[in-house]
């Protein structure tokens, strides 16, 4: 296993058995670029092989370090994601997985095991390995989910986990990299960070090739696509975020996006993200975003104007399923209260399918989200 003692070259044992990673291994290092495997030149911030471990934990009552994984078959339309956060200042993890099954339906779970050290990535049955730095990760998840036949019954948690049919699952994704790592850890206090350092000080991304098998209950799917992920450490409460649009996607082996829109409570909007293109990542110069909704708020529609030191694009999104969840802190007497809206998106650029995640963040005022309209 791959410690902050261990030589870079030093790697743990593979998720899948040793003779399909190296069929993969064969299938896609000899096709890619070799440039895709380093680092993007980010003067400004600092990123090593290292950071694909876990970090010292700040003192900070709410440090968290997260990692985070996705999947998606753009032709059979499923896929789902895996999230695991070490907040071990409070004694415990957080563990979510969504999944989009065909028909609409979702499989997921929502827990807080205990934790006691940020030494791994691990809680209840869900596992996160590094296995070569910057090139391939596995996360495994063996235990039970809730199926949802009706994604709206997300909205009541309490019925939702009472009435809710649970089953045994047991998942592999094998992620490997299609891109280069951007992001990392700025070097200097006044630099800002991806979604804000009251959200994570240290963050890094990756588009990816994904494999896994799926099983859960009586569903077995086989998938094969392409994903993303990401990995995170610092401060963090969701409510700290006042409202965000974060839009992901891949097409294929050679494109994709990774796209930001952060609105502040004063009024302020931060915008940041990329374009992949021919498996290189070029940094966005202007970025809007407008949604189309539905009665309970929910994005239906989304057009995306972007461009970049080198093009203009024009993106199109289709929300398929959406998973409509929520997270609240208690503040003094009262309770902030953000949606969560995780969207399964089909996505067209210049005529090209693709898929990927939508995920509108904010908080509710008198039960609406702050950022609609916009």
């Amino acid at each position: 296993m791959l410690t902050r003692d261990s030589k870079v070259s030093r790697y743990k044992g593979d998720c899948l058995s040793h003779t399909s990673l190296k069929l993969l291994n064969s299938t896609y290092n000899s096709t890619l670029n070799p440039r895709l495997w380093s680092l993007r030149n980010m003067a400004e911030y600092r990123l090593d092989t290292t950071d694909e471990l876990p970090h010292s934990p700040t003192t900070e009552t709410n440090f968290n370090e997260s990692v985070y994984v996705n999947g998606w078959d753009a032709e059979k339309q499923y896929g789902g994601w895996m999230r695991i956060g070490n907040r071990v200042n409070e004694g415990h993890a957080e563990m979510q997985l969504c999944f989009y099954l065909p028909n609409g339906i979702i499989a997921c779970q929502f827990l807080k095991p205990p934790i006691f050290s940020n030494e791994k990535f691990k809680a209840n049955g869900l596992e996160y390995e590094v296995i070569k730095p910057f090139k391939h990760v596995c996360m495994n998840y063996n235990g039970p989910m809730f199926i949802v036949d009706d994604p709206d019954k997300l909205r009541e948690p309490k019925s939702f986990f009472r009435d809710s049919e649970s089953v045994e699952a047991d998942i592999t994704f094998e992620l490997y990299g299609n891109s280069p790592v951007y992001g990392g850890e700025p070097i200097d206090e006044k630099l800002e960070t991806m979604y804000g350092r009251d959200f994570s000080l240290g963050h890094f991304f990756q588009h990816t090739i994904t494999r896994g098998v799926v099983k859960i209950g009586k569903v077995h799917l086989n998938l094969d696509g392409y994903g993303w992920r990401d990995h995170s450490w610092g401060p963090r409460y969701w409510t700290n975020i006042f409202c965000y649009r974060l839009l992901i996607a891949n097409f294929g082996a050679h494109r994709g996006f990774t796209l930001l829109k952060l609105m502040q409570e004063n009024g302020e909007i931060r915008t940041s993200g990329v374009l992949l293109v021919d498996n290189q990542y070029e940094s966005i110069k202007d970025l809007e975003i407008t949604t189309n909704w539905n009665k309970e708020f929910d994005p239906l529609q989304i057009t995306v104007e972007v461009k970049t030191e080198y093009r203009e694009a024009q993106l199109k999104g289709r929300v398929l399923t959406l998973a409509p969840l929520r997270n609240r802190r208690k503040v003094g007497e009262s309770y902030l209260i953000s949606r969560i809206a995780e969207g399964l998106t089909e996505w067209t650029w210049e005529g090209e399918k693709g898929i990927g995640i939508s995920e509108y963040i904010e908080r509710l005022k008198n039960g609406k989200p702050v950022g609609y309209p916009n």
